[in-house]
């Protein structure tokens, strides 16, 4: 059985299914793959602590039937209770399924690159890209252990069936590797093509690399949307090394798209179609030109003011992902409003709040502020491995990062006025792991833009942060806008998704593409670093060891540059949105 985020929907169904379909587990025996090492089964790292809060403790499972590598084995007796651990599976009748997750290194179970298809159960020395994507459930990379114990390669395939689950864009490279490359120890996740009874079961975005995909003209005939004939002509612009206006009819027989050229007509008309599309996403005025026809601009020209939500999921997403358009949005005018979702605050540091804690306690009395400063001092000091932040703490931190907004948003040139923080119940548990989505969650998102009456609302279309916050804002915002539907001023609200913390949108994707100029650029850069909490030291920092700033930037350039490319209009930098059909 795995562990992580893969398998966690699985263990809620079959909890649902026990306690609701009486879907009895009194004769089931598991044996879980792996288990980081040294480990007490305590800690609420361990996959031993994992496993009983995800399923064990929900179901009838009889504990003796239950078996996870013990992570508190000596060292000198690990390599004989390794083999009775393989003894032991062997002695149940062998496995008769396994359910699979994969790392970013192609590890199934914890087998590393470089494990043999021989491999029996052992301990094994974890890569560093493993620890740095487990490091945000650990509070830094320093706190992952370097050792696990795992389930081996042909363990595993031994098993009768096996299922491997993979969700997320961050899994696409790896997944495609596994899939269509060669069978290697360098991505031990590859030995699956030799198994008999193995399914995959993906997400779109787990699955985007794989040619099928991807490119699904090289293999098979294609329904021609205008999506996807938007999607083969920017990848055979950038294959051919050629601007759209240059592809020539030859180009699109020699690259498996004769379908659409005999479906066209003719390159020259295809060619002039699809530049004329991309073209229509490039506006400088996201809330709509006043005064102008707008049959083939992305947003409406009326009402030539209009009321905007900007949904901010963290308190730093606003201005990471869409900083040059919220300016020029204030610019041109608009009411805009930002509303940030949760209050960030497990994403401080203890040295960053313990910085301020003392910054405070030197220049007020305790007695006149809100916060025991010197209790969270000592707090801080004397606090325990996996020790959860008093409420204290969890207030100093969320008070940081609430600041460091106010002086990004400020600095763009909104009015405080219009900065407004829900602090969405789901998210204050003061641990990484959150509450599911509740209606109250829905009811404070729904009030707000009640409130408000919004023309647009902006919110987080990217979903690959590393614990899911965004998709939990991004639901309470479907759920919310979808109750108020019926009423009158819906009908004139528009809902754009913007990227660019994790990942950004395609080409292909993009409805609406707002440039901006190098001094939008370095205003963009300046609103981000006042959150400096989330400089340097960043305690949830995803696959990518760039700064957000940096990030946000590259990406931007390099939309700019893809337009380019495709012969359209040369730009510092874009900022895209994706807009979305409620």
């Amino acid at each position: 059985m795995a562990t992580g985020s893969s398998p966690i929907k699985v263990y809620e169904e079959l909890v649902r299914m026990h306690k609701e379909d009486g879907l009895s587990f009194s004769n089931v025996v598991t044996f879980n793959l792996d288990e980081y090492y040294p480990m007490k089964k305590e800690n609420n790292h361990s996959y031993h602590y994992f496993m009983h809060e995800h399923l064990f403790n929900h179901i009838d499972i009889k504990p003796e039937n239950i078996n996870i590598p013990d992570g508190t084995i000596p060292i000198d007796a690990l390599k004989q209770y390794c083999i009775a651990y393989e003894n032991k599976i062997i002695n149940a009748g062998g496995l008769d399924f396994q359910l699979l997750g994969i790392g970013r290194t192609g590890h199934v179970g914890f087998n590393e690159p470089g494990s043999h298809i021989n491999s029996g159960t052992r301990i094994i020395t974890l890569d560093y890209i493993t620890r740095v994507d487990a490091s945000s459930d650990f509070n830094g990379i320093e706190n992952v252990s370097k050792r696990a114990i795992t389930m081996g390669v042909s363990t595993i395939l031994k098993s009768k069936r096996i299922i491997l689950m993979a969700w997320g864009q961050n899994k696409a490279d790896v997944i495609k590797s596994t899939i269509q490359g060669d069978i290697s120890p360098e991505i031990p996740a590859t030995f699956l093509q030799n198994h008999d009874n193995t399914t995959f079961v993906l997400d779109q975005s787990a699955a985007s690399e794989l040619t099928r995909f991807k490119t699904p003209w090289l293999v098979q005939d294609c329904n021609w949307t205008l999506e996807l004939k938007c999607k083969a002509i920017v990848w055979l612009c950038l294959k051919t090394n050629r601007s759209i206006l240059k592809l020539t009819d030859r180009d699109y027989n020699n690259n498996g798209m004769s379908d659409l050229l005999a479906l066209e007509g003719s390159a020259y008309d295809l060619n002039i179609n699809m530049f004329n599309v991309l073209q229509h996403t490039i506006t400088g005025w996201p809330g709509g030109k006043p005064n102008t026809d707008d049959i083939n601009r992305p947003e409406r020209a009326n009402p030539a003011k209009k009321r905007i939500i900007l949904f901010s999921p963290h308190p730093d997403d606003d201005v990471i992902s869409m900083g040059g358009t919220f300016s020029k949005l204030i610019r041109q005018g608009h009411d805009i409003h930002v509303v940030y979702q949760t209050s960030g605050n497990i994403a401080v540091t203890d040295e960053e709040a313990l910085k301020f804690a003392e910054v405070c306690i030197d220049f007020v009395e305790n007695d006149v502020t809100k916060i025991d400063f010197q209790s969270v001092i000592d707090f801080l000091n004397n606090k325990s491995e996996n020790q959860m932040d008093s409420l204290e703490v969890l207030k100093l931190k969320g008070l940081i990062r609430r600041r460091e907004s106010y002086a990004a948003v400020r600095y763009i040139g909104l009015k405080e006025a219009n900065i407004h923080f829900l602090d969405l119940p789901f998210y204050e548990t003061g641990l990484i792991k959150k509450n599911p989505i509740h209606d109250k969650d829905i009811a404070i998102v729904k009030a707000i833009i009640e409130k408000i009456k919004p023309h647009q609302v902006f919110a987080a279309g990217d979903l690959a942060d590393p614990h899911g916050t965004h998709e939990v804002c991004l639901n309470a915002i479907f759920a919310a806008m979808g109750a108020l539907k019926p009423e009158p001023f819906m009908k004139d609200c528009w809902l754009w998704l913007y990227r660019g913390a994790w990942h950004e949108w395609e080409i292909h994707e993009i409805d609406m593409a707002v440039p901006l100029s190098p001094e939008e650029v370095m205003l963009k850069r300046h609103a981000i670093l006042y959150h400096q909490s989330q400089k340097d030291r960043v305690m949830f920092q995803g696959n990518d060891s760039r700064e957000f700033w940096v990030r946000a930037e590259d990406r931007n350039k390099h939309t700019a540059k893809l337009y380019d490319d495709l012969g359209l209009a040369e730009y510092e930098a874009i900022e895209a949105f994706k807009r979305f059909d409620y």
